[in-house]
């Protein structure tokens, strides 16, 4: 997999994914500049590299796959990706910047898993449009704005699961 930043990912990977955990900070009044800024962090040095290599992966990984099979095999690399483990790394981020330290623990895998398992229609259908109908230059914005999105669920999966 190679590996590369590019501003526009940087800037999207720091903006799309802090205003998202923002806004559900917000919910739980939980707000932190802290919070805030590690968040910018994670979005722009973290997500910023890793997802726009992987979803490059995919699509080298399943180039010459069409029709039913190459879209299923697109949404299954893009959900492996995104599974309990991540969520999990997630939400022990969102403790760390929290510095909510006493929260992280073998519980955020158990509420990872239970948030996937809960979202799984919805994770599905948005990552089977993003691999399949959205162009790969802007399959992570797209993403990024789905992850936002579920960042609102992810915190509140804290609470929930």
């Amino acid at each position: 997999m190679r590996l590369r930043y590019r501003c526009s990912d940087v800037l999207r990977g720091i903006l799309i994914y802090s205003s998202g955990d923002t806004a559900a900070s917000l919910i739980l009044s939980q707000f932190s500049v802290t919070r805030l800024l590690g968040m910018m962090a994670v979005g722009g040095c973290i997500y910023a590299l890793e997802i726009p290599a992987y979803f490059r992966w995919i699509h080298r990984k399943c180039g010459g796959m069409e029709g039913f099979k190459g879209s299923m095999a697109r949404t299954g690399l893009a959900l492996l990706y995104f599974n309990p483990l991540w969520i999990a790394r997630h939400l022990l981020f969102i403790q760390l910047f929290s510095q909510n330290t006493s929260a992280i623990g073998f519980g955020l895998l158990r509420t990872g898993l239970l948030s996937f398992s809960a979202n799984i229609p919805v994770a599905v259908t948005a990552n089977y449009i993003i691999q399949n109908k959205i162009p790969l230059k802007w399959r992570f914005f797209s993403s990024a704005v789905f992850s936002s999105m579920m960042a609102v669920y992810y915190a509140l999966s804290s609470s929930i699961f």
